[in-house]
């Protein structure tokens, strides 16, 4: 297993005065210290909890485009993400990745443009030919080799579950090539890429290492899958034709 990972550790340095956001975020106020000790590791907690944006905070800091992209992706449509990055310092290994790449779900339709127009396209057609999905889908496979940094937040979002198993096969051959990813993620199938290391966000802001069986992804997706028929009868009950 790769241990001298790219990043190791980030320390949250918030200001005197942290009254705004996003210093009121809740993975903010609960971390001055995050360690990374394992290649693959998950941010898992509820919306507006803080991970995508603790997680562009360290894409930003370490030097990806804040829209995404690899290292030297440089366009610009909105200057939308938050100063969080300017108040963490980024502990890395000893090793440099020799690529990396950012990926914002929101934001990748912006990030396919810049790499039509100057990385060039993958596969048989230009990438906006492709879908979502499919685009994604082939950036993983056809542009990133390993031995690389790599950052991805909802990934789910543009891929179906048959999508994103496909995603866990190549993220294991991206790892076996001496590969770090940090994942911000609500999908339970990415969740259960083996060995990984899960951090689940609580109320308080604590990010609390867990098993995957342990998360509230698991038992909600397994209760609803068990239960369905039941489960839609309780929340709809009392909504009126």
């Amino acid at each position: 297993m790769f241990s001298d990972l790219y990043i190791r550790e980030v320390k949250i340095d918030p200001p005197a005065d942290a009254t705004a956001y996003p210093f009121t975020l809740p993975v903010v106020r609960g971390n001055a210290r995050i360690v990374f000790d394992n290649p693959v590791t998950f941010l898992i907690g509820e919306n507006g909890s803080g991970k995508s944006t603790l997680l562009e905070a360290i894409a930003v800091a370490y030097g990806f485009n804040p829209e995404g992209g690899s290292l030297n992706y440089a366009f610009a449509t909105h200057d939308t993400h938050s100063p969080l990055h300017t108040h963490l310092r980024l502990v890395k290994g000893v090793a440099r990745p020799r690529e990396g790449f950012y990926f914002r779900a929101e934001s990748f339709y912006n990030a396919k443009t810049y790499l039509d127009e100057i990385d060039g396209s993958y596969g048989a057609r230009p990438m906006h030919a492709y879908s979502h999905g499919e685009s994604f889908l082939l950036l993983v496979r056809e542009r990133l080799r390993g031995e690389g940094l790599y950052l991805f937040d909802e990934p789910e979002a543009a891929l179906s579950p048959q999508s994103q198993l496909a995603l866990l096969v190549r993220l294991r051959r991206l790892l076996a090539r001496r590969a770090q990813c940090i994942i911000a993620t609500h999908s339970p199938l990415l969740l259960a890429y083996p060995g990984a290391a899960i951090y689940q966000i609580g109320d308080d802001g604590a990010l609390t290492p867990t098993v995957y069986e342990d998360t509230s992804y698991f038992a909600v997706y397994k209760y609803f899958l068990n239960n369905h028929g039941r489960f839609m009868a309780e929340i709809m009950g009392d909504v009126e034709a």
